[in-house]
């Protein structure tokens, strides 16, 4: 039997066997056993709070708030976990700490039946299924369904970051962030995943990385139902439906959807790159850049197409790989309106609206568009080539290049024309031809308004007007204002002929002239003049006859100011003045300025009469001196 020794407790005893609560509150109506409970309580009618801190001035309904409250100043934390030792200033944060060790969740949702181990928890969980978002932000309208949330969101306004890193004073506006970054100096990963055995400093981060094994995916989308194994993937991507773009950058004022997006952004304007590849060195201003990089070295391919069987070292290019096959372009051009399957090729294109050229050289200055341009222009400065062939072994700058290298020996040809069929091993080259369909032309000079189909074409126009030759020959010092010319040009001094007639054997320098003369086996004439009908094997031939119905000569002599028609004429003319005769006799040495009078002179000494009369069959050395022959006859 219990006994006390006052009236008073025995009274309030008895309360807790009869349940008696005779003190009741006139607003609300609710019952207390004590007193003292009822005038604690109205105080949240009259708000009235008067148990202020003497630290914060923060002020409470109940002493004992008060009391609890002040742990949070002195770090006291009188309650400790029996099993682990973990310690709190909160006698429920025990008990719901506790239940991580019974695995007891006695709170359930009663609409999914999902079970939880504090009763906030089940609370802030209901709101899934309500929707509802009982807080508000004041500056910007934006609700929230968590006070937690609305209280971070709430420091994006205001900058503010409370919490702090000991070792490097890194700030932070969330304490998860600062308990995440904190690891980076701990090196701590108390959580292991019992399938693969990875370990992760955070127990979210291992419960989001167990839904890779079980494919559970409890986020879905309400606009098109989409799922997601992350809450923020599926926040990152409603964003996609209502074009939300909540970080802005401070620098450039750029919009991100993403706060990722945000901080790889800025390294932009920073130059930082914080991430290094062990192998190379190599330094990526994004995490995953260094990911994807790093399967260059060990040629790692994970993403493959299940059209083709393709592979891929990085996923978005598996995933812009696929369109060829769906012929899926979902980006257009709001100017010109032509559609790109890539939506970095969109950006790219829409530079040659506004003559943008973002990347510089740092060695010679000079401006591009696109910043792998800028990348493959710099190893010519280093001549740096870091991709080599495993069949030839030839070594390239680009790994692009080394690609289209390898179809030569694969004779791999994956990009089609949809117009007429044709084949290509480069999708360039595919572009390149399709405007030979559409006859576009989106390039034009500046100086003389004349457009090009390609800016390759246009660059090369261009030194005209500059009279720009940046390619010169190691050999003779020759400068040339095309690449490929001064390719062409090296052959007359290693004498090398790389293109061959099948039919007769004959060797050329250059695929043109091979092309030209395989005309002369087949009898073919493509190009026929538009006055006369005469036709041509070759285009320049055409060119030059169509001089003699124009009567044009572009080309005079500095000297004299003599004019020709063909290039060709006015070199012959230019060695009467400089005397210059190239062309020598091998048996007597004598030397011509042409090489069609060597020819004739040659045959004095091999004595060779080729052309001989039709009405008398006297025999000639020289076609000239047959013409002058027959003449005697017709007079």
């Amino acid at each position: 039997m219990a006994r006390f020794s006052q009236k008073y407790y025995l009274n309030r005893h008895v309360r807790t066997h009869t349940n008696g609560k005779p003190y009741s509150c006139h607003i609300c109506n609710a019952h207390f056993s004590q007193i003292y409970n009822l005038n604690s309580h109205f105080r949240t009618h009259t708000n009235e709070k008067p148990f202020s801190c003497d630290t914060c001035g923060k002020e409470f309904f109940y002493k004992s708030h008060l009391k609890v409250h002040f742990r949070s100043h002195t770090n006291e934390k009188p309650f400790s976990c029996d099993t682990c030792g973990k310690k709190f200033s909160y006698k429920c944060h025990l008990k719901v700490h506790f239940r991580l060790h019974t695995n007891e969740k006695p709170f359930s949702c009663d609409i999914c039946g999902k079970k939880f181990s504090d009763k906030s928890h089940l609370k802030v969980h209901f709101r899934t299924h309500t929707n509802e978002k009982p807080f508000s932000c004041d500056i910007c309208g934006k609700a929230f369904s968590h006070k937690s949330d609305l209280t971070v969101h709430y420091r994006a306004h205001t900058d503010e970051k409370p919490y702090s890193c000991n070792e490097c004073q890194k700030e932070f506006s969330r304490k998860d962030e600062l308990n995440i970054h904190f690891s980076v100096h701990t090196n701590e990963k108390p959580y292991s995943c019992e399938k693969c055995n990875k370990q992760f400093s955070q127990r979210c981060n291992l419960i989001v990385h167990i839904r890779t094994h079980t494919n559970e995916k409890p986020f879905s989308c309400e606009v098109c139902n989409k799922q997601f194994s992350q809450k923020g993937s599926l926040n990152e991507h409603f964003r996609s439906h209502t074009n939300e773009k909540p970080y802005s950058c401070e620098v450039c004022c750029k919009k991100f959807s993403r706060k990722s997006n945000l901080n790889d952004h800025y390294r932009i304007h920073t130059n930082e790159k914080p991430y290094s590849c062990d192998v190379c060195n190599k330094q990526f201003s994004q995490k995953n850049s260094l990911k994807v990089h790093f399967r260059i070295h060990t040629k790692e391919k994970p993403f493959s197409c299940d059209i083709c069987g393709k592979e891929f070292a990085d996923k978005s290019h598996l995933k812009e790989h696929f369109r060829i096959h769906t012929k899926e372009k979902p980006f257009s051009c709001d100017t010109c309106g032509k559609k790109f399957s890539e939506k970095s090729s969109l950006k790219v294109h829409f530079r040659t609206h506004t003559n943008e050229k973002p990347f510089s050289c740092d060695v010679c200055g000079k401006e591009f568009a696109h910043k792998i341009s800028l990348k493959s222009h710099f190893r010519t400065h280093t001549n740096e080539k870091l991709f080599s062939c495993d069949v030839c072994g030839k070594e390239f700058s680009h790994n692009s290049d080394l690609r289209v290298h390898f179809r030569t020996h694969t004779n791999e040809k994956p990009f089609s024309c949809d117009t007429c069929g044709k084949e290509f091993s480069r999708k360039n080259s595919l572009s390149r031809h399709f405007r030979t369909h559409t006859n576009e032309k989106p390039f034009s000079c500046d100086t003389c308004g004349k457009a090009f189909s390609h800016k390759g074409d246009l660059t090369v126009h261009f030194r005209i007007h500059t009279n720009e030759k940046p390619y010169s020959c190691d050999t003779c010092g020759k400068k040339f204002s095309r690449t490929n010319d001064l390719k062409v040009h090296n052959r007359s001094h290693t004498n090398e002929k790389p293109f061959s007639c099948e039919t007769c054997g004959k060797k050329y320098a250059y695929k043109i002239q091979l092309t030209i003369h395989l005309r002369s086996h087949t009898n073919e004439k493509p190009f026929s003049c538009d006055t006369c009908g005469k036709k041509f094997s070759d285009k320049s031939h055409l060119k030059m006859h169509f001089r003699t119905h124009t009567n044009e000569k572009p080309f005079s002599c500095d000297i004299c100011g003599k004019a020709f028609s063909h290039k060709s004429g006015l070199t012959v003319h230019y060695r009467a003045h400089t005397g210059e005769k190239p062309f020598s006799c091998d048996i007597c040495g004598k030397a011509f300025s042409r090489k069609g009078p060597l020819n004739a002179h040659f045959r004095i000494h091999t004595n060779p009469k080729s052309f001989s009369c039709v009405v008398c069959n006297k025999q000639f050395s020289q076609k000239c001196n047959l013409y002058n022959h027959v003449h005697k006859h017709e007079n």
